[in-house]
């Protein structure tokens, strides 16, 4: 079904069944979490086997499996909340910034409890900064990319000068803007370059 046929009813159930989909994942990262505890520290060392020293491996994967399929569902909730005003770009948009943003965080507070203390604190805050600095492109582009969603100087098919570019604007995704130019070729122009740069609108392109 093509995302313009939703209705606000259809919206609203699958922004439900993402928040279902985030307390479930939650529900069974608990559950799972505590049965390797079990296993590994209880019930394999009393035939023997010592591998209690492996539950912290066992944690560590566990949480960074659960975390990502909860930052996936929690970027699907707000995608979908979204929806409700906003076309399909928008809400991708959205929903790709939430999911870096929780990606990074995932990575910080693992490796923060990893380390645990003092330690952790400063593992974390580093991880993060560094997580930060890796990701500060794409969350720039992306950022202003959500921008112009909601903003929208130009739309589809409007004949516009973008960064230096001249073309019709063929596509607003969530990292760049597609300008077709006379000679067909297409230029991906990075969305950050664009906020702050001059935009000449030259009016539609006929269909």
């Amino acid at each position: 079904m093509a995302g313009s046929e939703l209705t606000a009813v259809e919206v609203a159930k699958k922004s439900s069944y993402a928040v279902v989909r985030v307390v479930l994942y939650v529900v069974l990262y608990v559950a799972v979490a505590a049965f390797a505890q079990w296993v590994l520290s209880v019930f394999l060392p009393g035939y023997g086997l010592a591998v209690a020293e492996y539950l912290g491996y066992v944690q560590l994967l566990l949480a960074l499996a659960f975390g990502y399929l909860i930052v996936g569902a929690v970027a699907q909730f707000f995608y979908w909340s979204t929806r409700v005003k906003y076309d399909h770009p928008t809400s991708s948009a959205v929903r790709n910034l939430v999911k870096i943003m929780g990606l990074g965080a995932l990575v910080a507070s693992v490796a923060g409890g990893v380390a645990g203390g003092a330690a952790g604190v400063a593992l974390g805050g580093f991880i993060g900064l560094v997580v930060g600095f890796a990701s500060q492109q794409v969350l720039g582009q992306a950022v202003a990319g959500l921008f112009l969603l909601l903003t929208r100087p130009f739309k589809v098919r409007d004949r516009a000068v973008v960064a230096g570019e001249e073309g019709v604007v063929e596509d607003v995704s969530a990292l760049f803007t597609v300008v077709v130019k006379e000679d067909g070729s297409r230029v991906l122009v990075p969305n950050n370059s664009i906020i702050g740069a001059k935009i000449h609108l030259k009016g539609r392109a006929s269909a």
